[in-house]
């Protein structure tokens, strides 16, 4: 990628959701990304040849801006759509421009859904997390992949917060209608300082992937 993303640093299992992607869904396949940012995981999707359906809420992560960055310094952000006019992927990408709890968009079933980091945010807390993974699996037609890494707690405040959740827990919200495929966590790990965390900051994430009964 000629361009890069303003997350693009920071730890991913996104390598062991595309191997398995790969494995399981031929190349021209559809595959969401829940909470799409400024690309880091839409771009080399549609790159390796997928469709992608984007969904993004954020103006910024999507038009670009200025932001605050590690050091205290400002600077200017390219967002997705000019991402992806740069390297020429934009006719494979559909960008959906909406909350992913109130949009109609799962009306459109993928072969795979990812979402990296994203039901943890406070602006996602007023609703449970039950309803956030139900909505991703809305999205995964029979015999596809839903794919979600996520925070683990840390700190005491997250005790009292589901959506920093583990592997373990977040398995129950999958029925017989689904096969988890692999689980991983992290061990606590310092993560240098980005874009609305500017100083090093300690973590601790896991990952789930699952796959939806086929009829």
């Amino acid at each position: 990628m000629e361009t890069r993303s303003l997350w693009e640093h920071t730890l991913t299992f996104f390598p062991q959701f595309l191997a398995t992607l790969t494995e399981r869904a031929p190349s021209d396949s559809t595959v969401a990304v829940i909470g799409a940012s400024d690309g880091k995981f839409v771009l080399p999707l549609a790159a390796a040849g997928y469709r992608v359906l984007a969904i993004e809420r954020d103006p910024l992560a999507l038009h670009g801006g200025e932001v605050v960055l590690p050091g205290d310094v400002s600077g200017h952000v390219m967002g997705l759509i000019d991402r992806l006019k740069l390297e020429a992927l934009h006719d494979r990408v559909r960008i959906v421009e909406e909350d992913f709890l109130q949009t109609n968009a799962d009306q459109e079933k993928c072969d795979a859904v990812w979402t990296s980091c994203s039901w943890h945010y406070s602006a996602n807390h007023h609703r449970p997390l039950a309803e956030f993974v139900t909505r991703m699996q809305s999205f995964v037609r029979p015999g596809g992949l839903f794919g979600a890494e996520f925070m683990m707690p840390t700190e005491p405040r997250h005790a009292g917060i589901e959506h920093y959740t583990s592997p373990d827990k977040l398995s129950r919200h999958f029925n017989d209608q689904w096969h988890v495929l692999l689980t991983l966590r992290t061990n606590e790990f310092i993560e240098r300082a980005h874009v609305g965390q500017l100083q090093d900051h300690t973590h601790r994430m896991g990952l789930l992937l699952a796959a939806h009964a086929p009829k």
